[in-house]
């Protein structure tokens, strides 16, 4: 028998779906932009082209949280950041899984609800959510997503566990107030992926739209 919400959302169906979208933009970019990626690789990164020929060869990694928490305590590495089951993973943590345990992507998913936000649905565990995140290399985390959290009493009682004030955050109560179908969803930061793209060195060297103090209307 099918639970009802998992009729609804599937985590492997959101890691496909988030590898396959990654992979269609890398394949037109290296199919309608090759001029501009060897005038990139050519100027500023002499593996560019292969990189993102790599990325397209293969399935990406699929493992839990607590799988990569213990391949990084076992890895006899020394990282800046220690790491332990319930520590946010940084960029070294990321970066070593995609770049030297695994050498390809990374797909990580049911992250400890205390480090993730609270809108994220709990999983029956009590102690992880359903979320993921893809890692790239160079990058780190490429994409982050999750399954939310549709009903209003669990949602209060998550926002309550996290010290939220309520009134803080009223206006995402009420798109539960009426009830909701299961759902899910997942963000590609855009910036991190241009700048897997163009091999730049630093991501304010991709950013589209110019920054300065006190500019931000909200």
């Amino acid at each position: 028998m099918i639970e009802p919400e998992m009729a609804f959302y599937d985590i492997n169906d959101n890691m496909d779906l988030a590898e396959d979208f990654l992979k269609s933009l890398i394949r037109y970019i290296l199919d309608n932009c090759i001029d501009d990626l060897e005038f990139l690789q050519k100027m500023y990164d002499k593996e560019l082209i292969d990189r993102l020929n790599f990325v397209l060869k293969g399935k990406f990694e699929r493992l839990t949280y607590t799988e990569a928490i213990k391949i990084l305590e076992s890895s006899g590495k020394k990282f800046e950041f220690p790491v332990s089951w319930g520590v946010d993973l940084q960029s070294e943590h990321e970066r070593y899984l995609v770049e030297q345990h695994f050498n390809k992507p990374v797909i990580l998913t049911d992250y400890p609800k205390d480090i993730k936000a609270f809108y994220m649905k709990v999983n029956e565990d009590n102690k992880t959510v359903r979320a993921l995140d893809v890692l790239f290399p160079k990058i780190g985390e490429i994409i982050g997503g999750s399954q939310r959290e549709e009903n209003f009493d669990m949602l209060s009682k998550r926002i309550k566990e996290m010290n939220i004030i309520p009134e803080d955050v009223w206006w995402y109560l009420e798109t539960r107030k009426f009830g909701t179908a299961p759902h899910s969803g997942f963000g590609l930061g855009f910036e991190r992926f241009m700048l897997f793209i163009t091999g730049m060195g630093n991501i304010r060297d991709v950013i589209p739209f110019p920054r300065a103090p006190m500019n931000a209307e909200f």
